[in-house]
């Protein structure tokens, strides 16, 4: 759980670095889309935490893959930014790849239920 807020606190800075610091439009849409996909999945995140507390453990896996993918995704479009290679972009759809596997696996989570629940 601490590592979904943290995630979402760092959301929140890259939104407002992006609204309120930088002028060059094509690095600040970069900020924001990392920005909104990292929240969301900050988010997606927090849920997985809950239906593992609940007693369904693959939430946890989800909420692993939610960050996992957040920091391919998220990451690599900050990289690229603040100026990294453009190499950088090829993490991006690992991050997507991740972010759908954390969705199935929240999908799963939330419809298999142990035995005796």
């Amino acid at each position: 759980m601490a590592s979904a807020a943290t995630s979402a606190l760092i959301a929140v800075a890259a939104g407002a670095f992006a609204a309120h610091a930088v002028s060059d439009p094509a690095p600040r849409e970069l900020l924001k889309t990392g920005a909104s996909y990292q929240m969301t999945h900050a988010l997606a995140a927090l849920a997985g935490v809950v239906l593992a507390e609940l007693g369904l453990p693959r939430g946890h896996t989800a909420a692993a893959l939610f960050l996992a993918g957040t920091t391919f995704f998220s990451g690599s479009l900050y990289g690229l930014a603040s100026g990294a290679p453009p190499w950088t972009g090829a993490l991006t759809p690992i991050g997507g790849l991740l972010f759908m596997f954390g969705w199935a696996m929240l999908a799963w989570a939330s419809i298999r239920r142990p035995k005796g629940q």
